[in-house]
């Protein structure tokens, strides 16, 4: 009922201001609700079979299904009908004591909220009431769409689908002591290799079981039905034994229903009052032992099953999104609200219980709301290569690699093709693949800190979520499979930049396949990728690194490990190239952002500037140089080694994330570098990376060298000359600037 009138008689608690509809008390409410059933001191429930207990779990399951309903109408704008489906479990989780809750599924992020409102964890951000949380749900410095790193509390991003599980991994990995649960929709369970990722990893780490996908099977995805929709449960209980999980708990509303609804998939909140006590106490009793088994060394995992929607103003896909008609006003929000209306006091035994859950608020306790202790590095020990030497820019990284290693046992290398490929057996040989079948020639060992599926997605997450959750991660792959990974790079990037802590950078390195690959054709030969990167420099925590040579490379790799909250991109190669920085100078072009590798001394036809990112694509630079100075012009070589640094800051929002870097390069240093009378910026990959050298440069007669497209050659030099990256290509393009 509607109690405006009556709201000054009743005991509403402050932080229920705003709710508009109270219900009637349930029935036997003041014999199991007088007081919460998580006593102050404790932090779960003592008994997961006690009546008070799941009658509690009710009340908290309806008062997210409420909130998740009333908040997204608010805005007429949001999605309440897939946490609807899984309000039972993630309450019976919180009353567990469970709170390190993660979710596959963006579209679940009012429901999260709603949890962290209950619990007060809001609070952080300055939401106390109802009608605070009301006007901040899809608003600036609010609570955005779907879930992210800002929001007390909770500990991952949500967004792209098939991403959850490398958060409740790397949870599990750095935190043995504690359960992660995930919860996984069932309209999103193939997005992409969901289940394979974790049978790859559990294969890895058999011992690290203490993660719990929690599958929300509702019937629906996002505007249809789901794609194991007409799966029995049987099938469904194979699906995931067929993938390794020895305990399969499935709790299905379906077996509890006493009102006849004809489908496979039900909705619990039309069954009797007695009948949805079961099923919520199947719920909690099941999620218990399921919990109980992951702690205890069993890959486990808990399905429930009933409709989407259920509970709220509608049910199916329908369900799944508000549109502007579907406002706080419109008679079928306003139905489901007074259905899932609570009596006013059990507001207080929901917040009283959700508070205490876990140890207290979820933005007090949970993993990711302290700084995780990271073991101290020794200072990494840099191998010197002579200016003019060739070495291994790779080889050269994979070294200090292993000392990391070495020093941080937690520390976790990922990599799909594997680093011999990448010239990097030398990470292998000190860090050792993990793998289940030891074997010395090929360097697995059951303890390796290698970890490597076939699958860019694994290995980009499992690194990112480690580094996201307060750990030192690598994930090294070639360029040219990198995009098959990197979304959950640039969500956990964007994460960092809005975390209230300090986490180490995920790092990445990238083998620069397009001009190394040749043989292997336009498959491995995709460096477009480098635009994406170049654009998200902007985000103002992401940094493309162009290392020349073997020691800036070593620079690089120091400088990234070295740092916090930001996406660090090594890209080099795995040929033997020319050295023409010492250390110490790689580590000023680091930090700078380039250097000069070449000037001539004399030449009166005019200065051209050779601004390059990459290394390979140095040597037809050289050529040319050697073909304009013979015709009486200068020279000048730089290296573009860190392109972030070289924008101008207003260019980057680099004000505006955590751990913010403001070192960008003065106008009179950067004038120094790239003065001339003709500017031609060259890239062994596209062009996006010297746009601040661009957008920045004095020089009117300017223009880009850089990759079009793949092809299959037998050397280097074919796929330059292909994509006129030469050096004939660039003195002919210089001469006509000059003459302009």
């Amino acid at each position: 009922m509607n109690n405006t009138a009556e709201k000054i008689t009743l005991d509403i608690p402050a932080f229920a201001d705003g709710i508009q509809y109270f219900g009637e008390p349930w029935p036997e409410f003041a014999m199991y609700a007088d007081r919460a059933v998580i006593c102050e001191g404790q932090s779960a429930i003592a008994d997961a079979s006690d009546h008070k207990a799941a009658y509690q779990t009710l009340l908290g399951a309806d008062a997210l299904r409420y909130l998740t309903l009333q908040v997204t109408a608010s805005k007429g704008s949001g999605h309440p009908g897939g946490f609807a489906s899984s309000a039972e479990a993630h309450a019976a989780l919180m009353m567990l004591g469970h709170t390190n809750i993660v979710t596959e599924v963006g579209h679940h992020a009012p429901g999260f909220y709603s949890a962290m409102f209950l619990d007060s964890s809001l609070e952080e951000m300055g939401i106390y009431t109802v009608n605070d949380m009301m006007q901040r749900f899809r608003e600036k410095h609010g609570l955005l769409g779907h879930l992210s790193g800002a929001i007390p509390g909770l500990l991952a991003p949500a967004g792209p689908l098939g991403q959850g599980q490398h958060f409740a991994m790397a949870g599990a990995y750095l935190h043995r002591d504690k359960l992660f649960p995930v919860t996984i929709g069932d309209g999103g369970m193939g997005e992409p290799y969901v289940l394979n990722s974790m049978m790859h990893f559990h294969t890895a780490y058999p011992e690290v079981t203490n993660f719990l996908p929690t599958l929300i099977w509702n019937g629906y995805s996002q505007e249809h039905h789901s794609m194991v929709s007409l799966h029995r449960n049987e099938q469904m209980l194979d699906y995931w034994k067929g993938h390794g999980f020895e305990e399969v708990i499935l709790v299905d509303a379906k077996a509890f229903d006493d009102t006849d609804q004809p489908s496979p998939f039900v909705d619990s909140t039309r069954f009797s009052f007695q009948q949805r006590l079961a099923f919520v106490r199947a719920v909690l009793l099941g999620l218990d032992r399921a919990a109980r088994s992951a702690l205890d060394g069993t890959l486990t995992a808990f399905i429930i099953k009933q409709l989407k929607g259920s509970g709220v103003h509608t049910s199916g896909a329908k369900s799944h999104n508000l549109y502007p008609a579907d406002t706080l006003d419109a008679q079928h929000i306003i139905n489901g609200l007074t259905r899932r209306a609570l009596p006013a006091r059990a507001w207080q035994i929901v917040r009283d219980n959700f508070t205490r859950a876990g140890g207290g608020p979820a933005a007090r306790t949970v993993v990711t709301e302290s700084e995780r202790a990271l073991a101290p590095l020794p200072r990494l020990q840099l191998q010197e290569f002579a200016k003019g030497e060739k070495a291994v820019p790779s080889t050269a990284m994979g070294a200090l690699v292993g000392q990391v290693g070495q020093a941080d046992s937690r520390f976790v290398v990922t990599n799909a093709d594997g680093n011999e490929a990448s010239a990097m057996k030398n990470i292998n040989d000190v860090l050792k693949i993990r793998h289940p079948t030891e074997d010395p020639l090929y360097n697995q060992n059951p303890t390796g800190q290698v970890y490597e599926p076939l699958n860019e997605d694994a290995c980009a997450g499992f690194a990112a979520g480690l580094a996201l959750f307060g750990s030192r991660a690598l994930w090294l792959s070639y360029e040219s499979f990198a995009i098959n990974g990197w979304p959950i790079v640039q969500t956990v990037a964007q994460a960092m930049a809005e975390l209230r802590r300090k986490t180490p950078s995920i790092v990445t390195m990238f083998t620069a396949g397009a001009l190394e690959q040749g043989r292997n054709g336009w498959t491995h030969q995709r460096p477009e990728i480098e635009n994406y990167f170049g654009a998200m420099m902007r985000n103002g925590n992401t940094f493309p690194l162009f290392p020349c040579d073997a020691n800036c490379i070593q620079a690089a790799y120091e400088y990234a490990t070295n740092s916090f909250n930001k996406a660090m991109v090594i890209i080099a190669s795995k040929s033997p190239l020319p050295v023409y920085l010492s250390l110490e100078e790689s580590r000023e072009a680091v930090e700078d952002g380039a250097a000069i590798l070449y000037e001539s001394e004399r030449g009166d036809k005019g200065i051209v500037v050779f601004a390059v990112t990459g290394d390979m694509v140095l040597l037809p630079v050289f050529e040319a140089r050697n073909q304009l100075e013979t015709e009486g012009y200068r020279v000048r070589i730089v290296a573009v080694v860190n392109p972030r640094a070289l924008y101008r800051p207003s260019d980057l929002a680099w004000d505006t994330v955590a751990q913010p870097d403001n070192r960008f390069m003065d106008d009179d240093h950067f004038n120094v570098l790239f003065d001339g009378d003709v500017l031609l910026g060259v890239s062994g990959g596209p062009s996006a990376a010297l746009e601040p050298v661009m957008l920045r440069t004095r020089a009117s007669r300017r223009d880009v060298i850089c990759w079009k497209r793949g092809e299959t050659t037998a050397s280097p030099a074919e796929i330059m000359e292909y994509n006129h990256i030469t050096a004939e290509a660039m003195s002919e393009r210089a001469r006509a600037l000059v003459s302009g």
